[in-house]
């Protein structure tokens, strides 16, 4: 039986990038799921990219900083399988720059994408697990920036921590309904953002980039990776997980 057979996920920021690996393996893994994402024209190409390989998905847009779209979507969700098991809040942006130059105007965009955006799909999820009654599993993808600071990161660094607080408050809170919530950190990840920031460098090899960055695998971590982490914590073969914060860093934490 695959991995994650007959659950319903939502998959927030799943158009491209680590979102899209996740939403890729969690159908193949046997998961129906639901794409929300603002990127229109990325997230129904994601979602074709599925049907085409055999899996179940769809998409909504929402803009997760509204609480009301955030409330249709998981509505939408559960119109459309008929239940929810799993949620996976992928979706964040980063904003760098010494931290004397950030505007309010920066700390207001990352905090209400990269923490209220969880939050309102944290509040929504749990809202509608409690009723089916039947527990869940909820997937907060951090960052090494979580647990570690970085120069020129300070309010990417500042909601990726909260956002791992905000995975052990959840989770202590909701262990008796059965609702497991944890958290993975991504080390430096391929994805085309890094990619550009490769070019713009001047570097043949994006890999490269790993060894700037010291990551002691010697390469940069590939979005698929990140995304088997998350199915699995999806699953029920992490049925006693809970509260916990996963890395998928290539050792880049324990140096």
């Amino acid at each position: 039986m695959k991995l994650c057979q007959n659950k319903v996920v939502i998959v927030t920021g799943g158009a491209k990038g680590i979102g899209r690996a996740i939403s890729e393996v969690l159908a193949h893994e046997g998961a129906s799921v639901m794409i929300v994402d603002v990127l229109e024209p990325e997230g129904l190409e994601t979602k074709e990219l599925i049907r085409q390989s055999g899996g179940v998905a769809d998409y909504i847009r929402c803009d997760i900083t509204k609480a009301n779209e955030v409330t249709a979507a998981v509505a939408a969700t559960v119109s459309t399988y008929g239940q929810l098991d799993c949620l996976v809040n992928n979706a964040g942006i980063g904003v760098t720059g010494a931290l004397v130059d950030m505007t309010e105007a920066d700390f207001d965009r990352i905090t209400a994408i990269n923490l209220k955006g969880s939050f309102l799909f944290l509040q929504g999820a749990i809202t509608e697990m409690t009723r089916q009654g039947s527990g869940g599993s909820i997937v907060n993808v951090a960052s090494v920036g979580g647990l570690v600071g970085t120069p020129q990161y300070a309010l990417y660094a500042m909601t990726k921590h909260g956002l791992i607080g905000l995975t052990k408050c959840a989770a202590l809170e909701y262990a008796r309904d059965n609702i497991r919530v944890n958290s993975v950190c991504p080390g430096p990840t391929l994805t085309p953002m890094l990619e550009e920031v490769a070019r713009q460098q001047g570097l043949s090899d994006v890999d490269d980039l790993a060894t700037q960055q010291r990551v002691p695998m010697g390469r940069l971590g590939r979005a698929a990776e990140v995304a088997e982490a998350v199915a699995w914590l999806c699953s029920d073969r992490a049925s006693n997980t809970t509260g916990s914060n996963l890395l998928v860093d290539g050792g880049y934490t324990a140096q």
